[in-house]
C-alpha cells in the first residue's frame, strides 16, 4: 500500500510534473521531509514542501523549516568572496597573505586567493586531529590551517577541500571585512534579499531546524573513522581513501543536530536553509542583483586543466567526476544541473543541491533531512526534480 504524503506550496501549471516527482520522492524514493524551489524570470514557479521534520514523525515540515545542507553551503561562502571581488575589495590573483599575513607560513606566501576557491591549495585539513571544540573555535582552526604544510605543492593539483574550504575562504572574507563569514552573508546578502539561510544559525532559529537523519554515528566523520583510528594520516598514499579521510577528518564528531553545531560557523558544511532561501540567492545572481556580469562570468570559468582528476573525490569516483571546478562552484560538465552547460552551483552530502542557470534565467534548490546521495547532484530524488524542471522550462540558453 502506497502512503501519500501531503505536499504543500505553490507550483505554476506548467511545472506540475515537478510536484508529481516531489510526491514520488516520498512514495517511492524514501523521502522523509524536504522542500524544493524554482525561480524563473524573477518569480517563484515552484515552492513546495512536505513530510516530517524529524525521524519520529512528530513534527511536520513547514514552509519555513530549515535544514543543514552540508556542502551546498559552499556556494554561499564562495559568493561572499565574489561580492568582495565585485566591489574591488578582493583580488583573486593576489596572494592570500596580502589579506591574511599568517597564511604565508610553510611555503604558502605566494598562494593566490583563487586557489582557495578552486580547491588547488593542498590544505585538505591539518596534519593533526582537531576536536569538535577546536572546530567550533574559528581563530584556533584558522591558525592551525595557516601553519599547516600543504599536502601537495599548491597549484599543481585539485582536491576537494571538504571542510577546510569554508575556513580558508571565510578567513579571507573576515580579514577584508572585519566580520565573520556568517555575519557578512547575513547582512550583505540574505537579509537584503529576504532569503532564509544561515551559516552560524542563531539560537532563536533552532526551533525551526529539521532533524538531519544521518548515518549511524551522528556525523559524516564516522564514515571514515576506520582510516583515522590509528592517528593522523601522514600521507595521501596511506590508504585508498586517505585523501578523503583527511578532507573530512576534522568535521565535528558530535551530533550535527546539536545546538553547538548549528550555532557554529563551519562555512563549508553547516549552513541551515530552506530551498526557497537558496533559490532566492541564486535567483538574485541570475538577475544581476548581487554581482555584475563580469564577476558572474569569471566565477564560472573552469579553474583546472581539461580532464584533470580531483585527488580527493577520485577515491569515490574512479570513472571521473560529473562536474569540473569553477571559482567555488561545481560546473555542469556532466549535465546534473540540467541541459545548460553554463549552469553552476553546489551540492551537499546527503543529497541537497542548488544552482543558477543564467541563460535560462532560472534558479533551483532542493533540501531534505534524510541522508542519501553525495554532493554531485546525482541523488535520484534531486535528479528526478531537475529533469522535471527542464521538461517544463525547456533549454532557452546555451546547451553545449
Amino acid at each position: 500500500m502506497t502512503v501519500t504524503t501531503a505536499v504543500q506550496g505553490i507550483c505554476a501549471p506548467e511545472f506540475e510534473n515537478v510536484r508529481a516527482e516531489f510526491e514520488r520522492n516520498f512514495a517511492e524514493r524514501g523521502e522523509v521531509g524536504a522542500s524544493v524551489a524554482v525561480k524563473r524570470d524573477g518569480e517563484f514557479v515552484v515552492d513546495l514542501w512536505g513530510g516530517d521534520a524529524d525521524a519520529a514523525g512528530t513534527r511536520a515540515w513547514e514552509r519555513d523549516t530549515l535544514v543543514n545542507v552540508y556542502s551546498t553551503s559552499k556556494g554561499m561562502t564562495a559568493l561572499c568572496a565574489h561580492l568582495l571581488v565585485d566591489r574591488g575589495e578582493l583580488d583573486l590573483d593576489a596572494p592570500v597573505s596580502r589579506y591574511w599575513p599568517e597564511f604565508a607560513q610553510a611555503g604558502k606566501g605566494d598562494v593566490p586567493v583563487r586557489w582557495l576557491l578552486s580547491h588547488r591549495v593542498g590544505l585538505l585539513g591539518p596534519r593533526e586531529r582537531l576536536t569538535p571544540e577546536d572546530v567550533y573555535d574559528w581563530e584556533k582552526t584558522c591558525a592551525v590551517l595557516a601553519a599547516t604544510e600543504p599536502w601537495w605543492e599548491p597549484g599543481t593539483a585539485q582536491g576537494y577541500h571538504a571542510v577546510s574550504f569554508g575556513f580558508l575562504v571565510g578567513e579571507v572574507v573576515r580579514r577584508v571585512t572585519g566580520v565573520s563569514l556568517g555575519t557578512f552573508l547575513r547582512t550583505e546578502i540574505t537579509e537584503p534579499l529576504g532569503a532564509d539561510l544561515y551559516i552560524g544559525t542563531p539560537a532563536a532559529e533552532h526551533g525551526r531546524c529539521a532533524q538531519l537523519i544521518v548515518p549511524e554515528g551522528g556525523s559524516l566523520r564516522s564514515l571514515y573513522s576506520e582510516l583515522l583510528a590509528d592517528g593522523p594520516v601522514r600521507s595521501l598514499d596511506a590508504a585508498p581513501l586517505a585523501p578523503l579521510a583527511i578532507a573530512m577528518g576534522h568535521l565535528p564528531t558530535g551530533d550535527v543536530n546539536s545546538a553547538a553545531c548549528r550555532s557554529a560557523e563551519i562555512p563549508a558544511a553547516n549552513g541551515n536553509a530552506t530551498a526557497r532561501g537558496l533559490a532566492e540567492v541564486y535567483g538574485a545572481l541570475v538577475d544581476g542583483k548581487i554581482v555584475g556580469a563580469g564577476t558572474l562570468a569569471a566565477l564560472r570559468e573552469p579553474q583546472g586543466r581539461p580532464g584533470e582528476p580531483d585527488v580527493v573525490l577520485s577515491a569515490t569516483a574512479p570513472n571521473g567526476l560529473p562536474f569540473s571546478w569553477g571559482c567555488g562552484y561545481m560546473l555542469n560538465t556532466g549535465g546534473y544541473l540540467g541541459p545548460n552547460k553554463g549552469a553552476f552551483g553546489h551540492g551537499g552530502a546527503g543529497g541537497s543541491f542548488a544552482f543558477a542557470d543564467p541563460e535560462n534565467r532560472l534558479s533551483y534548490a532542493y533540501a531534505m533531512n534524510k541522508f542519501g546521495g553525495g554532493t554531485t547532484g546525482g541523488d535520484p530524488r534531486n535528479f528526478a526534480l531537475v529533469e522535471a524542471v527542464y521538461a517544463a522550462a525547456g533549454p532557452a540558453g546555451r546547451t553545449g
